[in-house]
């Protein structure tokens, strides 16, 4: 029996992370839930499905209404599901969403718990920081991807592993040139045509930042060059990704797609869980195709590959702005091609600066929590300063 803390327990990951709870409660037992406080019913309707010792609200009055209606012990305010992952437990599966996960990452590292890890920003963003702090086997990726990764590679030795190939589905506009991007509305770029996920995420896939962002998370995890790290185009989503070896063997991890199968590893790795999603039915014709990714439609991998290049807080100011441009983007206030391209604007004018100016790149070498978080507060100030003049694409002033 393992006890898991689940951070984000009302979001995708999380409630999928619950389900495959309920199907297995001799394996897995529910000892700690946050949230953020925008589902009140739904994290009230968990807390009594599953009996958690405490409850993390960022939100106090959500808080004071969980504690009302469930007589759970809740805590509350923005340190609430950082404390909460450091509480004794077997697993802290983290599906908290961006930059916030990143010290609550740290707390469940800190403490020794595996660490189910589904945010994966708070790796990105935190780099070298992240890694040092894990032990042996004590980071385990749920992202479809990573999952992939690490089960692929258990077929040969990481001395024998010639790059990574990150499969992306291509969103909904897989096959659009440039030109046919310019009048994406937010409607347009959340309709996903494989996956069911939050929304930042979904725009992300449409434009394909998530997958820079997995290629940097992917390159953290597995200790490769961003260079090592191929990207190709899969639109069924079918083989989630895979390892080629120097000998030219490729070796792939495929199953249809559901979020479960690698959250039931993430809760149980090393081992499997029986039946955690379905499976394909082979008496059914299936074609799967590959396709290269189009970087001059799609420049967001190309631009995550420069900021893992220089490393440090390069990847925080890259993950920052961008979830400022989705924000604005889905207000209407930023074109779709100004995301990345505000984006790559901040990052440059980031690499640029020179310390001690504010904005300035920090190296690995002089990483800490606090120039993170100060890279991160400073993009983030930055690309909304972009957006409310209407983004730094190549047709703004």
């Amino acid at each position: 029996m393992r006890d898991v803390v689940i951070l984000g327990s009302t979001g995708s990951i999380g409630t999928q992370a619950l389900d495959v709870v309920a199907r297995n409660r001799d394996r897995f037992r529910v000892v700690g839930l946050s949230a953020g406080g925008g589902s009140v019913d739904l994290l009230i309707g968990q807390i009594r499905a599953f009996g958690p010792r405490v409850v993390a609200v960022a939100d106090p009055d959500a808080a004071a209404r969980v504690a009302a209606a469930t007589g759970a012990e809740v805590w509350s305010g923005p340190d609430a599901s950082e404390r909460l992952a450091a509480v004794p437990c077997d697993v802290v599966l983290n599906g908290i969403t961006g930059a916030a996960g990143l010290k609550p990452t740290l707390a469940a590292l800190g403490a020794g718990a595996t660490l189910a890890l589904a945010n994966k920003e708070s790796l990105v963003i935190g780099g070298r920081l992240v890694t040092d702090a894990a032990g042996p086997g004590q980071l385990v990726a749920v992202d479809s991807e990573h999952s992939a990764f690490a089960q692929a590679l258990r077929a040969g030795s990481r001395g024998e592993v010639r790059r990574l190939i990150l499969t992306a589905s291509g969103g909904p506009f897989r096959g659009r040139s440039r030109a046919d991007l310019a009048d994406v509305t937010p409607e347009q770029a959340l309709a996903h045509p494989t996956w069911s996920m939050g929304r930042v995420v979904t725009i992300n896939s449409s434009t394909l930042m998530n997958k820079g962002l997995e290629l940097l998370e992917a390159a953290l995890l597995y200790d490769v060059d961003v260079d090592a790290i191929t990207v190709v185009v899969h639109p069924t989503s079918d083989v989630h990704s895979m390892v080629e070896f120097y000998d030219g063997a490729t070796i792939a991890q495929c199953s249809p797609p559901d979020m479960r199968l690698p959250i039931a590893l993430g809760l149980a790795w090393p081992d499997r869980v029986p039946d955690a999603a379905p499976a394909y039915d082979w008496s059914v014709a299936r074609t799967w195709r590959f396709e290269p990714l189009d970087d001059e439609a799609f420049p967001a991998v190309e631009l995550a590959r420069r900021c893992g290049r220089a490393a440090g807080t390069a990847p925080a100011v890259f993950n920052a702005a961008n979830e400022v441009c989705v924000d604005a983007f889905c207000a209407g206030d930023l074109a779709y091609l100004d995301i990345v391209a505000t984006v790559a604007a901040v990052v440059e004018e980031h690499l640029a600066t020179a310390p001690p100016a504010a904005g300035a790149h920090v190296p690995d070498a002089h990483l800490s929590v606090d120039a993170v978080l100060a890279a991160d507060a400073w993009a983030r100030q930055r690309a909304a300063e972009l957006t409310a003049r209407g983004g730094a694409g190549p047709a703004r002033p």
